[in-house]
């Protein structure tokens, strides 16, 4: 009677483990490790920053000719984009530094970088750059503008002047250019060096007990140590984000990605979307939530959530934050092609990068242009960028135009990836 009990319950485990994956992965998540985060209906960390930016707004009210109270109205606003996702925020928030550097002539350095990094939120990176370079003549605190200096170079394909601002600032003991040479690390492919420089950032901060500061290395830790493959650690930094702040709709997310992409397990990871959108909104989680559909065979939601982010990207005030998406999305629907070569050009010019000729490339592709793909990937693509949906495009490009040695060869690099890709990609990748 016990061997048929346990047989019989033998067979549950598998029809419960096995619904949605032949292969039983191997599970690192617990459901009461998040569920507590996902249930709370109490944001202290917004309540904190809404008293802080009325506090500010009553007295711009008293005193409107006061500029440096348009730049802390501009920093609770900024955070307020960071916890909610509203985009009015972001806005609200440059439209103020915008006042404070017209109010000193644009003098400030410190000014010019807050604008700056607001800038940089929007993928404004041209802007970011020329209100940089101003702070740089000022020299007012220039380690910290040659810093972001860094950021925007890098941004914007410039690696020779991103180098250069690299050993500029370089200092092991300090935090902000151990996350940066961590940047620069997995920009050249080198992801265990990365790893590594964050994990020593990421120890700094701790000794500092800087909340804010911890809860950005846990999440940016998170997400290198799932690339490389180390699912645990990335799915426990992101538990050590939410201890620190329950309401990180980041570290949901990337909670919701493990629970699909290594678990498969795609009810699951729904439902910590949707909960996570209650109270934060983005339009890229309408995205993720589609490719989820798809992969569950679920079309009425995939085509739902489409429709959901085409209607949240037609805002203008989101200018080009999303761009990619918009150019990936519209590339992969023979009707919608035109547009999204509109939108790769106009990416191009904002940031030349490899990524964003990646876009080019696979919207030719997908237009039937193949010998036209090829090109833009031979001269702009190739041995520049080790992004493994780049990567992916550049397989099936060759693929296309007959060399079907570099598809194979690269194959099993991007099957190691294939946490990163997601299951979709990775069943194309095996069927190449």
């Amino acid at each position: 009677m016990k061997t048929l009990n346990l047989i019989i319950f033998t067979l549950i485990l598998c029809a419960y483990g096995c619904k949605n994956d032949t292969n039983i992965p191997n599970v690192v998540s617990n459901v009461q490790d998040y569920d507590a985060y996902l249930q709370s209906d109490k944001n202290l960390a917004l309540t904190t920053i809404l008293q802080d930016y009325n506090f500010w707004e009553e007295k711009l009210k008293k005193a409107p000719n006061q500029y440096p109270y348009l730049a802390k109205a501009a920093g609770a606003q900024s955070l307020l984009f960071s916890k909610t996702g509203n985009i009015e925020h972001l806005i609200n928030a440059e439209q103020q530094l915008i006042k404070a550097n017209e109010a000193t002539n644009y003098n400030s350095a410190g000014y010019l970088r807050a604008l700056s990094r607001n800038y940089i939120s929007q993928h404004k990176f041209k802007e970011a750059l020329a209100l940089l370079e101003k702070a740089e003549v000022n020299g007012d605190k220039l380690n910290a503008t040659q810093k972001m200096l860094f950021d925007v170079h890098l941004e914007l394909g410039n690696i020779k002047e991103a180098k250069s601002y690299l050993s500029k600032i370089e200092n092991f003991d300090d935090f902000d250019f151990l996350i940066r040479i961590s940047k620069w690390s997995d920009h050249e492919g080198n992801l265990d060096n990365a790893i590594l420089y964050l994990e020593k950032a990421t120890e700094k901060v701790e000794a500092t007990k800087n909340k804010g500061l911890m809860q950005w290395a846990y999440t940016n830790l998170a997400d290198y140590y799932g690339h490389a493959g180390r699912i645990q650690k990335s799915y426990n930094h992101y538990l050590k984000a939410l201890a620190l702040d329950p309401n990180d709709a980041y570290a949901k997310k990337g909670i919701a990605w493990i629970v699909y992409s290594h678990e498969k397990n795609a009810d699951e990871a729904i439902r910590i979307l949707n909960s996570t959108m209650n109270a934060y909104n983005a339009p890229d989680y309408h995205l993720l939530k589609a490719e989820i559909a798809e992969y569950k065979g679920d079309n009425a939601l995939k085509q739902a959530e489409i429709k959901a982010y085409k209607n949240a990207v037609q805002n203008p005030l989101y200018g080009d934050m999303y761009n990619k998406y918009n150019a990936i999305l519209f590339a992969e629907d023979k009707a919608t092609t035109a547009q999204a070569l509109k939108i790769a050009n106009i990416e191009i010019s904002n940031r030349p990068t490899a990524q964003s000729y990646d876009l080019l490339a696979w919207t030719y592709y997908n237009h039937g242009n193949v010998k036209g793909a090829l090109e833009v990937v031979e001269a702009h693509v190739a041995g520049k960028t080790f992004e493994p949906e780049a990567l992916y495009h550049m397989a099936e490009i060759y693929k296309a135009n007959g060399n079907i040695e570099f598809a194979k060869n690269i194959k099993s690099e991007l099957l190691e990836s294939s946490f990163e890709l997601g299951p979709l990609l990775t069943q194309n990748i095996k069927n190449m």
